[in-house]
């Protein structure tokens, strides 16, 4: 395995393993705020930060002309569309659903880029896909045989994950001139412009801003939606399906950290979905050796 072998997957594993504790943490800061309103301010403080960092920093230039639109529809579909989705769909759709939707990106992602990009899906990478699928559905059997959902909730989760699946197509596609910190920072900071009046129009209970709300709001803003969307990105541009085979290990991840820290049972059938979602990202590498 070549260096850039192994930093492609240290990539994806830090990536996964980042982006799986946004539930856990989530859980803790919205014991304290409503779900739109403490994600809001997860995107403004977000892209505030890492606007000034792309500012003081790295000296970026703004955005010029056509960039403006390409970085409302991302913010758009990447976080507005996607997260203010699935944060009102988990309202009305219990953990055990909610925990399936990840793995239903590659799927959605292979798709959109065959017809998209006209890019053909190769025989091993819906191997892969399968695989993965069964095994997020293997690892979330305890929890499913007792979830509940509504209609609502349901088609609210659907479109969520389309939206994000969009989102990764489109940014593959285009031509980006600005770098990748610029790009993250304009998608965040506006994906959480456009999700504040949905906060605000819905916002019914006050917030109880405590210790333990900032400590998950930092951890979302700084790891999270700065860390680990920047490794997104970056995997992205390499490869949009290879890529989102690393979605498959975030339910795992999702599990461990909510067995540790919420004392939610770890099973059998998790170390069991854990073993083929690790075949099918084996698998998914291979795609690129042929």
């Amino acid at each position: 395995m070549g260096t850039s072998d192994r930093r492609y997957l240290l990539t994806g594993l830090l990536f996964s393993m980042l982006w799986a504790s946004a539930s856990v943490a989530g859980k803790f800061g919205l014991k304290g705020a409503e779900p739109l309103v403490f994600f809001t301010l997860r995107f403004l403080l977000a892209g505030a930060l890492l606007l000034a960092y792309v500012s003081l920093v790295e000296k970026s230039r703004l955005p010029a002309g056509r960039e403006w639109v390409q970085l409302t529809i991302f913010g758009t579909l990447n976080t507005t569309l996607y997260l203010g989705l699935f944060i009102v769909a988990l309202q009305h759709v219990t953990p055990g659903i909610t925990t399936l939707a990840i793995a239903l990106n590659p799927l959605f992602i292979s798709i959109m880029s065959a017809l998209l990009m006209k890019r053909r899906v190769k025989g091993i990478e819906w191997l892969s896909i399968a695989l993965g699928v069964a095994g997020v559905i293997i690892a979330a059997y305890p929890l499913l045989r007792d979830s509940q959902a509504t209609t609502t909730g349901m088609l609210l989760l659907a479109a969520s994950m389309v939206a994000y699946s969009y989102g990764a197509v489109y940014y593959a596609g285009v031509d980006w001139q600005l770098s990748r910190t610029t790009i993250n920072a304009w998608q965040v900071f506006l994906g959480g412009i456009l999700i504040a009046p949905f906060a605000g129009l819905l916002h019914k209970v006050p917030s109880r801003f405590d210790l333990t709300f900032w400590l998950s709001l930092a951890w979302l803003i700084v790891p999270v939606s700065i860390g680990a969307v920047q490794l997104w990105l970056r995997l992205l541009k390499t490869d949009a399906v290879r890529a989102s085979l690393w979605l498959y290990l975030c339910p795992v991840f999702g599990f461990l950290y909510a067995a540790v820290l919420l004392h939610e049972p770890l099973t059998l059938f998790t170390l069991a979905g854990t073993a083929l979602v690790l075949l099918a990202l084996y698998l998914g590498q291979q795609k690129q050796q042929q």
